[in-house]
């Protein structure tokens, strides 16, 4: 039988893209794969679990900061900014990992069938702790699924489930169950965020965000930050900084009209608060990336 290591490797070398990433057949699953240390990489991430099966990263939120390699489990459990790095990975042994994005529908579901459903919540929003054995089997069985397309749309659903299931069972259990309370602050967070991510080159009042979150505007403030570890407005800023980015370093816009594309009016302002946020002007990053281009094969 194929280990999660093999399965994981073959997958990343047959599929991934520029940037490592292979996603799967299976929806909220896929896989990462890197030859060498990267540099840092700045994202607001979604609720995930992050299974490590070779080399090693480094993940930083906040003043928190969490070194991990082979054979751990980096959990989130809210739409957190992150710091991220890959620091052991070569050609010869490549850092390869297995992320699948935690579905709140499923969580809460096992929490009522497991008779938790009212169990305190808690946990940090980003933990790393060792894998246990029964998720790295369910997780092994859900990459040899893809190696069965016809048994794909009978049997994705379960194995998802179960991996899900072992998850809320073990020690990450009271950090995931929160995800799993419909009208939890968590959940309702998450409302706004999904508006935040969707239009986040638009001005949004945060009293509609409020609304969204159905909370008053003090509470609102409150739980945001409490979730998020950001105000409304950072969490948008932080959005429109790392989409830029991408427009910059992926598809080659100036720094100018990268800031117009995700919603700065101001130049000089949206070059101020990338230099902050990445340490370097707009200018030069995106200079980097023509000039990458422009370069032979």
């Amino acid at each position: 039988m194929s280990s999660l290591v093999d399965l994981v490797r073959r997958h990343g070398e047959a599929h991934a893209d520029e940037h490592g990433i292979a996603p799967t057949a299976i929806p909220g699953l896929s896989t990462v794969r890197a030859t060498a240390p990267s540099g840092l990489v700045h994202d607001i991430s979604r609720p995930l679990a992050c299974l490590v099966v070779q080399g090693g990263k480094h993940v930083a939120m906040g003043v928190r900061e969490f070194a991990f390699g082979a054979g751990d489990l980096l959990l989130i459990t809210a739409d957190v900014p992150t710091i991220s790095q890959i620091t052991q990975a070569s050609a010869e042994k490549p850092y390869l990992s297995l992320v699948v994005e935690l579905d709140p529908g499923m969580i809460a579901e096992l929490c009522l069938e497991m008779g938790e459903a009212g169990a305190a919540a808690g946990g940090e929003a980003v933990r790393v702790e060792p894998t246990e054995a029964e998720v790295t089997g369910a997780a092994t069985r859900l990459m040899q699924l893809l190696g069965r397309p016809a048994a794909l749309p009978v049997l994705q659903a379960s194995l998802l489930r179960e991996l899900h299931y072992w998850l809320l069972a073990g020690r990450h259990g009271a950090a995931i169950r929160r995800l799993g309370w419909p009208e939890g602050h968590v959940q309702r967070i998450s409302r706004a965020v999904a508006v935040l991510r969707a239009r986040f080159t638009e001005p949004l009042p945060v009293e509609s965000l409020a609304a969204v979150a159905g909370m008053s505007l003090s509470s609102f403030h409150q739980h945001f930050r409490g979730v998020t570890s950001l105000s409304p407005l950072q969490f948008q800023k932080q959005l429109r900084l790392i989409e830029a980015r991408r427009l910059m370093m992926g598809e080659g816009r100036s720094a100018s009209g990268a800031a117009f594309a995700v919603g700065y009016e101001s130049v000089s302002q949206f070059t101020r608060e990338y230099g902050r946020m990445f340490g370097s002007p707009p200018a030069r990053d995106a200079g980097m990336a023509r000039r990458a281009a422009d370069m032979p094969a």
